[in-house]
């Protein structure tokens, strides 16, 4: 049996179920942190397997989906420019800026813009093209930061001189912290994210647990993993002992990686930092060192990014806040779809809105201007 399929089988799956329904004695209140645990939770049906008592709610843990408007704005300006090549993810490419434009819509007027799939890709594309601006789209967690990096170390090394990026990479104990601080906000425990504690390691959700009282479990992302988690998470709040428990040892360690995180700190160092939803997170974000910052794009482009508003009745803020389900909101499925995205949460492969049309049978508003509710 193949690795995946053991960590999906029911033989594996039941019995954590029935233990899971066994331990709960209260109503839970757990927020899963990744959007790829949000996507693979709906994937496998694992909602529909959970004793009602317990409620999962989806996190900030989505990159695209937590950048702000202005970002785009900001890479729709770089896009526009003579001779500059916009290089980006592909999860990307759609996000409306705040004039409903997105990258795709610019694209199509006549701006060259190129999906990559690494930051060493973007780099590859300015080096065959010397005579345009290559600007890598730099949007990610701690997952990609150090792959950004090592991208940025390389360039100085070959001394490509038409490469940079316009960053907006958070960092996510921050942003946890200060969602734990909002006090309409019940959760009970943390569901932590796979990919970026590799990165960061366990022992960085300490300081929640400590300051909040607040249930951690790191955790993979097959059945058996998100199982193993949500039943450390409810033995903790059961027992009125909350702690870090790493059910990911395959993956993630104490320590985590580093010298991902020495490249991360050679290149970059926090900053303040705007979330869609959440606001201005302190020292949540990473910018370029000052020894490096003839890669950034803004400096270098002469753009600056502006505060703006979301979109009219777009609710994707309050649904990375986990205060609201996606079918809550007035626009999901009626003026926002799949195919007509308003809010990023509806575009991004992670994002919850997206996660919610595709696989919850729900493709209405509850509360949308007359529209029926189907499930």
């Amino acid at each position: 049996m193949q690795l995946n399929e053991a960590f999906r089988s029911r033989e594996v799956t039941a019995p954590l179920v029935a233990e899971i329904s066994r331990g709960l004695r209260q109503p839970v209140r757990i927020m899963e942190v990744c959007g790829t645990h949000t996507m693979a939770i709906f994937r496998h049906g694992i909602r529909s397997l959970l004793p009602e008592q317990m409620t999962l709610l989806s996190g900030p843990g989505c990159p695209v989906c937590v950048t702000p408007a202005g970002y785009i704005d900001a890479l729709l300006a770089a896009a526009r420019l003579p001779r500059v090549v916009l290089a980006t993810f592909g999860d990307l490419i759609r996000v409306p800026g705040s004039e409903e434009a997105s990258l795709a819509t610019a694209r199509s007027a006549g701006a060259r813009v190129e999906i990559v799939y690494s930051p060493m890709d973007a780099l590859a594309l300015a080096q065959r093209e010397p005579e345009c601006t290559v600007v890598f789209a730099a949007v990610g967690f701690e997952t990609t930061a150090p792959t950004i990096a090592a991208t940025l170390v390389q360039a100085r090394r070959l001394g490509v001189d038409n490469f940079l990026i316009i960053a907006a990479i958070k960092t996510m104990p921050a942003a946890l912290d200060a969602l734990m601080d909002d006090p309409d906000l019940p959760v009970d425990g943390l569901l932590c994210p796979g990919h970026v504690s590799a990165v960061i390691g366990s022992g960085a959700y300490r300081p929640l647990v400590e300051k909040h009282q607040l249930a951690c479990a790191v955790a993979g992302f097959e059945p058996a993993d998100i199982l193993t988690g949500l039943l450390s998470l409810i033995r903790q709040i059961q027992s009125g002992r909350p702690r870090v428990t790493n059910c990911y040892t395959r993956a993630v360690s104490e320590e985590g990686n580093v010298r991902a995180r020495m490249l991360m700190e050679e290149v970059f160092t926090p900053a303040d930092s705007e979330w869609r939803g959440l606001g201005m997170i302190p020292a949540s974000g990473l910018v370029l060192r000052t020894e490096y910052q003839d890669f950034d794009g803004l400096r270098q482009l002469g753009i600056a990014l502006q505060a703006t508003r979301e979109p009219g009745g777009c609710r994707c803020g309050q649904v990375l806040k986990g205060c609201l389900l996606p079918p809550d909101c007035p626009l999901y499925g009626a003026r926002c779809t799949p195919l007509r995205p308003v809010g990023p949460c509806m575009v991004s492969s992670e994002g919850a809105c997206a996660a919610f049309f595709r696989y919850s049978g729900e493709k209405k508003s509850r509360k949308g201007g007359g529209e029926t509710y189907e499930a």
